[in-house]
């Protein structure tokens, strides 16, 4: 039962990954980077290069991990 749960939480675990990301580009980096101060480019930087794909990627393994049964327990 709880194996099942698991793999399905893999599903949701990927979503949330894709979400985080569509976050972090289009209300933090995105906006930063029209801005026109120059102070704002850096963290526009670090949102866009360091930490969307660190945080996405963790997401989208972690998930496929979970999904693919990694995590389960012997009956």
């Amino acid at each position: 039962m709880l194996n099942r749960l698991r793999r399905f939480m893999g599903i949701g675990w990927m979503a949330i990954g894709i979400i985080s990301g569509y976050y972090l580009l289009m209300s933090q980096a995105i906006p930063k980077f029209q801005s026109s101060q120059a102070a704002d480019k850096i963290p526009a930087i670090i949102y866009a290069f360091i930490l969307t794909p660190l945080i996405v990627g963790s997401f989208l393994i972690f998930g496929f991990y979970a999904l693919k049964g990694e995590y389960d327990q012997p009956e």
